[in-house]
């Protein structure tokens, strides 16, 4: 077996017993041999990458955020139309629509402080400035600038501070202080062409704002049949500080903000 190059393990015997005879030696010595497994080249991209130290900071403030937070979730869809017509009338300065929702934001927290809060054990404090938090995308991760003291920012003053922070994060030009303090967090993904998905709560925040697409859908107004453009915001709440109730209510009157175009 040995000089035929036969490895006795692979050979099934028939003698007595099992026994492996001289003829099993020879007939497995002239069976071909098995077809080699083709092998498949690794795909594009894979492999293991070492976590990076902002990947490191994401996963762990997300999984804290997951486990310790009890969240849920209310959604609404606002009708963009008065808004739209805002921005095209407007032409002393030029506001996306995401700074709308921002402004917006800061104005329905001045009027549910309970929204603007946070969880501190063995209390619940309420912030007295509305430091809101704007979540960038980028090429290494995530980072969530924030505009300080967004209450007392006219449109125009938040639009230029967000396009500042958004200069300043894409560039790897943000200091410290540019992203902490934050008490509410909005974060779009409209831009990607997501309709709706919910957002994990950026603590200490209590809430998290998920912004979705302006889509054209056909919707009832007054009885009557229209294409409007939607879009759909979403809240994430911790329940520990938020009751459903008041996540309601604020979602609520962000929404009438935002469609009445009360900038």
């Amino acid at each position: 077996a040995e000089n035929a190059g036969v490895d006795l393990r692979d050979v099934s015997g028939t003698g007595i017993g099992g026994k492996v005879t001289k003829d099993d030696v020879a007939r497995a010595a002239s069976a071909p041999a098995p077809a080699a497994v083709a092998q498949t080249p690794p795909a594009a991209g894979a492999g293991r990458a070492p976590l990076t130290p902002m990947r490191r900071i994401i996963a762990q403030r997300m999984c804290e955020s997951k486990f310790a937070a009890p969240h849920y979730y209310v959604t609404v869809e606002v009708d963009m139309q008065g808004a739209k017509a805002f921005r095209a009338g407007n032409k002393a300065f030029k506001a996306s629509f995401n700074d709308l929702v921002l402004y917006g934001a800061a104005k329905a927290l001045r009027e549910f402080p309970q929204v603007n809060a946070k969880w501190c054990g063995d209390a619940i404090e309420q912030q007295a400035d509305v430091n809101l938090g704007m979540a960038v995308a980028l090429p290494t991760g995530l980072i969530v600038p924030v505009i300080r003291q967004a209450q007392l920012l006219s449109l125009e003053g938040l639009c230029a501070a967000s396009k500042s922070l958004a200069t300043k994060a894409q560039t790897g030009k943000l200091l410290p202080d540019d992203y902490t303090g934050n008490t509410f967090t909005v974060s779009n993904l409209g831009a990607f062409g997501v309709d709706h998905f919910t957002a994990i709560i950026n603590q200490p925040d209590s809430a998290i704002l998920a912004v979705g697409q302006i889509k054209d859908r056909v919707v009832v107004v007054d009885g009557g049949i229209h294409i409007r453009p939607i879009m759909k915001l979403t809240l994430s709440s911790d329940h520990r500080v938020i009751d459903g109730s008041v996540a309601a209510q604020f979602m609520g009157r962000l929404k009438a903000i935002l469609e009445e175009a009360a900038f």
